[in-house]
């Protein structure tokens, strides 16, 4: 069991954490740093996180919130509401500072390679819920590839967020899903 005091240590270092990479990216970020402005020795700090990649990684994480998995009956319904929720984090939480330094990190470092997959496949994991019900329900072809399908959704507003800064409102989302969904209808017919 860990006590009041740990707890508190704990949750001003991962806010300290979360500042630090906001502020500086993962490039810029050292457990010396959080240990200095948090105000909590270094050596707890290794204590409750082995590494620097793990303190990252569980600041990180406090970012997004828990994608709750929708079942209206529709598929195109269901994806149009994940995405919205997914437009919502990107534009309303530091998510947007910290990832893209996540990136070019793990271009370069295998460990924050694995980081950056874990947190990609944690916000797809709703739609690959939804998407594999649907599969499940025959409201997909059951050849579909979930993951092309999770990359024409999502990609579209990672590509506007970070590259074109255009907005990512209700009607982008709704032309994302039909433009998708229509095209998925297309790929069942015969040729």
């Amino acid at each position: 069991m860990i006590s009041a005091r740990a707890r508190r240590s704990r949750e001003r270092v991962l806010t300290t954490a979360m500042d630090l990479l906001t502020e500086n990216g993962v490039g810029g970020f050292t457990v010396e740093g959080v240990a200095s402005r948090s105000g909590v020795a270094k050596t707890t700090i290794y204590r409750h996180w082995p590494s620097r990649e793990a303190l990252v990684l569980d600041a990180a994480s406090r970012i997004s919130a828990e994608v709750q998995v929708p079942d209206t009956g529709s598929v195109a319904d269901d994806a149009t509401e994940i995405l919205t929720d997914l437009a919502h984090l990107l534009a309303t939480t530091r998510l947007s500072s910290v990832v893209p330094s996540i990136v070019d990190i793990a271009e370069r470092d295998p460990e924050f390679a694995t980081i950056h997959g874990m947190t990609q496949r944690g916000h797809a994991a709703a739609l690959r819920e939804v998407l594999n019900r649907a599969v499940e329900r025959g409201r997909l072809p059951s050849g579909t590839d979930v993951s092309q399908v999770i990359s024409a959704l999502i990609g579209p507003l990672h590509y506007r967020h970070w590259f074109t800064r255009d907005p990512t409102d209700d009607a982008f989302i709704h032309t994302i899903v039909k433009n998708v969904f229509n095209q998925q209808s297309h790929t069942d017919r015969p040729g």
